[in-house]
């Protein structure tokens, strides 16, 4: 008897672990894919993979928190061609695998980072009329992602582009913003994620913001 509990055990762990190097190899292809997205219908279909993987891993947090990141990332390329419009419904959207995220893991600087970032997009559909709900929020938000660990160089890179974009009259400046820019690449090469599934993105971004502004 004792000789078929043994089995059975080992049995299920094997399981356990099979299934574990399942979800690994899967996430760890889908991340890969976020340096490659370029368009809003990339990200929405990055989304769409990681949502459904969250769907399979109930309690995983990862799998929730990329599904937002997707969305924001969606958010940010509908920015930049000024559909500005659409930038509250992919923020809602974005929201509630943030909550799901946080629900799995709380006090994560790299989840409260992007609840700043989603409050940012929210604020950018009428930056003049929201900046004192969603801004403040935003700032809020972001404090606590340093708070949380003051390590993190995606928080470093965020603030950097909030300098950057911001205009001068404003305490911004792109000569502030490099230079944080400067501090976030420092930041990159020091970090180590806790495993191989954690957010590391960003670095790319901060390297592209230094090289245009060493041809200036």
């Amino acid at each position: 008897m004792k000789k078929y509990i043994l089995t059975a055990a080992l049995s299920c762990v094997s399981l356990i672990t099979f299934a574990q190097a399942g979800y690994e190899k899967i996430m760890t292809e889908k991340i890969a894919k976020i340096e490659t997205c370029k368009s809003a219908e990339d990200f929405q279909n990055l989304a769409n993979d990681f949502q459904r993987i969250g769907d399979k891993e109930k309690g995983k947090w990862l799998p929730n928190y990329y599904t937002a990141f997707s969305y924001i990332q969606k958010g940010r390329v509908l920015m930049r061609e000024g559909k500005m419009e659409s930038l509250d419904e992919v923020a809602d959207q974005a929201q509630k695998y943030i909550d799901a995220a946080e629900s799995a893991e709380k006090n994560n600087s790299e989840i409260h980072l992007l609840q700043k970032m989603v409050f940012s997009l929210k604020m950018m559909v009428n930056p003049q009329q929201r900046y004192m709900t969603y801004g403040t929020q935003a700032a809020n938000e972001l404090k606590k992602a340093e708070d949380f660990d003051p390590a993190n160089p995606r928080v470093a890179l965020i603030k950097a582009e909030d300098v950057y974009f911001t205009p001068e009259q404003y305490g911004g400046s792109k000569a502030k913003g490099l230079e944080l820019f400067k501090v976030s690449l420092e930041k990159f090469n020091a970090y180590k994620p806790k495993t191989t599934l954690d957010p590391n993105w960003g670095k790319s971004e901060a390297e592209y913001f230094l090289s245009m502004g060493d041809k200036k």
